[in-house]
């Protein structure tokens, strides 16, 4: 496999896959056959969930930092997130001895900031959004001489997310498409990056929802397009301020984006809890939602995606799978 000019290395992709925390790699994979006669096509399913933070985003956090510390940085760190990447960050920082400042909105999932703090994390409520609680953290970040993690920023953290995709097409694996959850473009660009590296055929998609679409009307725009609001039940996808290097990258490795409504990410969390008792969040299962939008555009295929976050309250799962 050559190494084309990106500025996602596939190397470091290849080398994330061995090497980052055991804890998050070589997640659960299969067909998932009842889904597939449900739905029309032939169904893959990688459950990112199944790890000490319910989440993917422990690769990237982990590579990003392995990384760090081999250069000698020891700068403080911060960050913004709606829950996921805080806790990935705190416990990769937790396992290094390290500390982390997690800027979170005021109306964050309760349970992803009890456990942040849990995990070690100084969390602080900052803004209506994550966008707010982003600026609020950038300028933090910048007025204490503290490094500025941010998620689809960083190639590392993107590349420790490209470690899905080595082990989805390991072996004989082959897909027609894998849809992919889009909110800041770490995920999907890391994965699109080893995808088209392997199989250049096989079609990459973004899910984004319906009531957050800045990173649809960008991709279609090619540019940043920033909205007023980002009304979604799916939080780690609900993105106001596109990450325009992160929409970069897309450009050469995505092939199309769309967007669900809400009810369908709802009715794709109870398909994935039907059919495969699952409990996932609303952002997790925008890639499971496409097909229910869309089934157009699968009839017959050969389909991956990926289930990518699970951190629900007991409110919420009473409210949506029940």
């Amino acid at each position: 496999m050559s190494e084309s000019a990106h500025r996602l290395s596939l190397q470091n992709i290849a080398e994330a896959a061995r090497t980052i925390d055991p804890v998050f790699l070589h997640s659960p994979q299969f067909l998932s056959e009842p889904m597939s006669a449900q739905l029309g096509c032939r169904l893959t399913l990688k459950v990112e969930t199944v790890n000490p933070i319910r989440s993917f985003k422990g690769r990237g956090a982990d590579f990003f930092l392995a990384q760090r510390v081999q250069r000698g940085d020891s700068s403080p760190l911060v960050c913004a997130s709606a829950g996921n990447f805080g806790q990935a960050l705190a416990y990769a920082c937790r396992r290094r001895d390290l500390s982390v400042i997690v800027f979170a909105a005021h109306n964050a999932n309760a349970l992803k900031v009890e456990r942040m703090r849990a995990l070690g994390a100084d969390v602080r409520l900052a803004g209506k959004d994550f966008d707010e609680a982003k600026a609020t953290a950038r300028d933090f970040a910048a007025q204490h001489g503290a490094s500025f993690v941010e998620d689809g920023h960083d190639p590392a953290i993107s590349e420790g997310a490209g470690s899905i995709a080595v082990e989805l097409l390991a072996g004989d694996a082959a897909f027609d498409v894998v849809t992919v959850p889009l909110g800041d473009g770490a995920l999907i660009n890391g994965m699109a990056r080893w995808i088209k590296a392997r199989s250049l055929a096989t079609r990459v998609i973004g899910v984004v929802s319906r009531g957050a679409p800045a990173m649809a009307l960008s991709w279609r725009a090619g540019k940043p397009q920033s909205t007023d609001s980002a009304n979604t039940i799916a939080d780690g996808i609900s993105v106001r301020e596109p990450v325009a290097i992160a929409l970069d990258d897309m450009r050469s490795l995505v092939d199309d984006v769309i967007e669900v409504d809400e009810d369908t990410l709802i009715a794709a969390m109870r398909l994935a809890h039907q059919h495969a008792g699952l409990v996932i969040e609303p952002a997790g299962v925008a890639g499971l939602a496409a097909l229910l939008q869309q089934p157009e555009l699968f009839a017959g295929a050969e389909v991956a995606t990926v289930l990518c976050g699970g951190n629900l309250t007991s409110q919420q799962i009473h409210n949506w799978l029940f």
